[in-house]
């Protein structure tokens, strides 16, 4: 009889230890972001009879006219996007011609007032003018970073004609930490967006 008990536990413990040693000790993975495959740096030039400006863009972008502004109709033709599809990226470009109704200091207030509204969400907002004199272009670029809606803020103008305004949005919810080498790689273009950048009278 003590024999039998004896093996039974034996079978027992044997059995237990094979359940207990097949048991899978799962390791949550590490969070991380889809890695994104950038295209070649490549551009291309545009130009618009409509417009009085042109410059060079990225060949995996696409410049689509802007016809709505907050669902109203917008008869300007020199309202535009830079569209990228692949990173579901967009750069809303609006141009208005300097007048005594649009003089310089109100577009002026206007562009900082716009950029102010992503200080609440902004980490901070790093700021550099654009200086080219030859090309009568001058601006400034204002990089905000944290989850704003909006991670880059521009405008260029001649001072006296022209002024445009710029701003990159993303069609994701905005996490800086996510979006970031998107925006990295995106801030090399409109770069170049500002150093082929000029005005056609």
């Amino acid at each position: 009889m003590t024999k039998k008990v004896s093996f039974y536990w034996l079978f027992l413990v044997i059995i237990l230890s094979s359940l207990l040693a097949c048991e899978r000790t799962y390791v949550p993975k590490p969070r991380a972001y889809p890695r994104i495959i950038y295209p070649e740096k490549s551009y291309q030039h545009w130009q618009n009879e409509a417009c009085p400006l042109a410059f060079d863009y990225p060949k995996y972008a696409k410049v689509v006219r802007d016809s709505m502004f907050f669902e109203e109709k917008i008869d300007n033709p020199c309202w535009f996007n830079i569209v990228f599809p692949d990173f579901g990226a967009t750069i809303h470009c609006s141009y208005k011609s300097i007048s005594d109704k649009n003089n310089l200091v109100k577009l002026l207030e206007d562009a900082h007032k716009l950029t102010a509204k992503h200080i609440i969400k902004a980490e901070y907002i790093d700021e550099q003018l654009i200086q080219k004199p030859q090309q009568h272009v001058y601006g400034l670029f204002s990089d905000v970073g944290g989850n704003a809606a909006s991670s880059v803020q521009f405008y260029l103008t001649d001072s006296t004609e022209h002024f445009l305004r710029g701003a990159l949005y993303f069609s994701a919810a905005p996490n800086y930490d996510s979006l970031r080498p998107v925006i990295d790689f995106l801030k090399t273009d409109i770069f170049y967006f500002f150093d082929t950048f000029t005005w056609n009278n």
